[in-house]
C-alpha cells in the first residue's frame, strides 16, 4: 500500500511517501481501505518526536506512518469483528496509535462507527478526532452548563470550531479569540464575542468566567486562568499530555482523556445529521500532497480542517 511515514524525526522533509505492508486484521480487527484521512496538529509533533517520552509513546519503531483519524471501507474483518465488508465506516485510531495517512489501516471494529449516507469520506475525516475531543472537552470534562460563560482560545480551528458550536447548542454565552480576518467566521458558528487576539490581551478584556477551553498551548495556557471565577475550571488539550498546573488554588485544571467509543462517534453523526454542529470549512489534498498540508498545519494560519483524499 501507499503511506505518507518518517524514518526519523525531523522536519517536513522526514515525511516520506512509498509503499509499505499491507496491514492484516487481528481477532476483533477490521481492516479499512481509507478513501481520506485528516490533519492534525499533533501528527506534526509525532513527526518531530514530541511524542517519543509520553505515557503513550509513538514512532519509537520506524517506519511510522503519520496520521490518526480516518473514513474508508471496510476491506476485510477478523474473527469477532462486528462490522461487515462493504461497510463505510469513520473513526479514530486507538490511543497511541498513529496510521491513518496510508490507503490501509487495521484497528479494533469496536472503535469503528458507520459512516452515514449523508457524510462524504473526506467531510466524516474531518469531524472525527475534532468531534470526538471537542465532546470528551465540552460536555464530560468542563460540563458546561446552560448560562455558563466560557472562553473557547482559537476559535477558528478545527476541535475550537467544532466546540462554539456545542457550546452554543448547550445554552452557554461562548466567547472566543481569533484574528480580524476569522471574526466573520467564528460569529456564524455562534460565538456571542470575539476577541481580537493579535489586537487585544484577553486577560485585560475578560474575568469572572465559569469555564475555559484552551487549544493554543504555550503562554495562552499559562494565562487563561487569569480569566476564571472562583471554582471556575479549564480544560486544555494545546499544552502536551498533562494540563499546565493551576498558580491558583481556586480553579481546576483538567486535561480531557478523549478515549475511543463507537457510542462518541454516534453522537458526532446525531449532532452533525440534527443541524447542530455544522461541517468546518475543508481544504483538501492529495495523499502525496501531505508535506503541503502538514507545513499549512504548522503555521497555524488556517481555519477549519484540512484533509488528505487517499482514493
Amino acid at each position: 500500500m501507499k503511506a505518507i511515514y518518517v524514518n526519523r524525526y525531523g522536519g517536513l522533509d522526514a515525511l516520506e511517501y512509498g509503499d509499505l505492508p499491507d496491514p492484516v486484521a487481528g481477532p476483533g480487527e477490521v481492516v479499512v481501505d481509507i478513501h481520506a484521512a485528516s490533519v492534525n496538529a499533533a501528527d506534526v509533533k509525532v513527526r518531530e518526536g514530541a511524542t517519543k517520552n509520553t505515557s503513550t509513546p509513538r514512532a519509537d519503531t520506524f517506519p511510522c506512518i503519520l496520521g490518526r483519524d480516518f473514513s474508508g471501507v471496510v476491506a476485510a474483518a477478523g474473527a469477532d469483528a462486528d462490522l461487515a465488508v462493504g461497510t463505510d465506516v469513520f473513526g479514530v485510531l486507538a490511543p497511541g496509535r498513529d496510521a491513518a495517512y496510508a490507503e490501509k489501516v487495521a484497528e479494533k471494529a469496536a472503535i469503528l462507527a458507520p459512516k452515514p449516507a449523508s457524510l462524504s469520506h473526506v467531510e466524516a475525516a474531518a469531524i472525527a478526532l475534532t468531534g470526538l475531543t471537542a465532546i470528551v472537552s465540552i460536555e464530560e470534562t468542563i460540563k458546561l452548563q446552560r448560562g455558563e460563560r466560557i472562553l473557547i482560545q482559537g476559535g477558528a480551528g478545527g476541535v475550537a470550531s467544532y466546540a462554539i458550536q456545542l457550546a452554543k447548542h448547550i445554552g452557554a454565552h461562548v466567547i472566543t479569540t481569533a484574528s480580524a480576518a476569522n471574526h466573520a467566521y467564528v460569529k456564524s458558528l455562534g460565538a456571542d464575542e470575539v476577541i481580537d487576539y493579535n489586537a487585544v490581551d484577553f486577560t485585560k478584556a475578560l474575568s469572572g468566567l465559569d469555564a475555559v477551553f484552551e487549544t493554543v498551548g504555550g503562554d495562552v495556557a499559562a494565562r487563561s486562568f487569569a480569566v476564571l471565577r472562583p471554582g471556575g475550571r479549564a480544560a486544555f488539550i494545546g499544552s502536551g499530555p498533562s494540563a499546565p498546573v493551576s498558580p491558583r488554588a481556586d480553579v481546576t485544571a483538567m486535561r480531557p482523556n478523549v478515549g475511543r467509543t463507537r457510542a462518541h462517534l454516534q453522537r458526532i453523526v446525531a449532532l452533525h445529521e440534527a443541524g447542530i454542529v455544522r461541517l468546518p470549512e475543508i481544504r483538501v489534498f492529495s495523499l502525496p500532497e501531505a508535506r503541503e498540508a502538514q507545513r499549512i498545519s504548522e503555521s497555524r494560519h488556517f481555519r477549519g480542517k484540512l484533509v488528505l483524499k487517499v482514493r
